[in-house]
């Protein structure tokens, strides 16, 4: 018997919508959602774009390493990193292949699965906590390294991007990016403002 087929909340966003500039890609992924397999989901309200060897700021800004070969691949799949040595960090790969750009998504509003949520972030307390800011969401969806590299465009190893019929936010100013060193003069984080669940305002 073949493997049941996740239904989805929305529209697989295709590959022509990460094919292009990470800085374009940014604030249209505001209001699109997040999903797994498993039925967690989360509405993506806060953003950054990262942007190759034009970013000092980018994982990518000098050359290709095993560590960020995932962000060179074609674009729609994702990017996953580890920081401060007990976080992870997702991102979607924008641009051509071999640009070396993505964008990472920095916070999510739980729509569905919010109890598989709190089981996976049992010191959350309140549900607002569960997914503003980086490495909360991947705890509540249960991103790890095994999901780098994965094509979110196929949806065949447990998650992608949908579209559900919510429009982007109508404007979207550029902030200064968060935890970084370098570019921090380029606007590249936009975020849904007023929603709660946004990791810092």
């Amino acid at each position: 018997m073949a493997p049941r087929r996740p239904r989805w909340p929305g529209d697989i966003l295709a590959r022509s919508f990460f094919h292009r500039d990470p800085r374009i890609v940014g604030p249209q992924l505001l209001n699109k959602v997040l999903a797994c397999a498993d039925g967690r989901a989360g509405r993506i309200v806060e953003v950054e774009a990262y942007c190759g060897a034009i970013d000092p700021a980018a994982h990518t800004y000098r050359g290709k390493t095993r560590r960020n070969a995932v962000m060179f691949g074609p674009p729609g799949h994702m990017y996953v990193y580890f920081t401060y040595g007990m976080h992870w960090c997702c991102n979607t790969v924008c641009g051509d292949d071999g640009e070396g750009a993505g964008v990472l998504i920095r916070a999510l509003e739980p729509l569905a699965g919010i109890e598989l949520m709190r089981e996976a972030r049992p010191k959350a307390r309140r549900d607002r906590e569960l997914c503003s800011g980086p490495a909360r969401l991947t705890q509540a969806l249960g991103i790890t390294g095994a999901q780098n590299g994965i094509d979110l465009v196929k949806a065949r190893e447990g998650y992608t991007v949908v579209d559900d019929g919510m429009p982007p936010p109508e404007f979207v100013p550029g902030s200064a990016r968060i935890g970084i060193r370098e570019g921090t003069d380029l606007l590249w984080r936009w975020f849904v403002a007023g929603n709660p669940h946004v990791s810092k305002a």
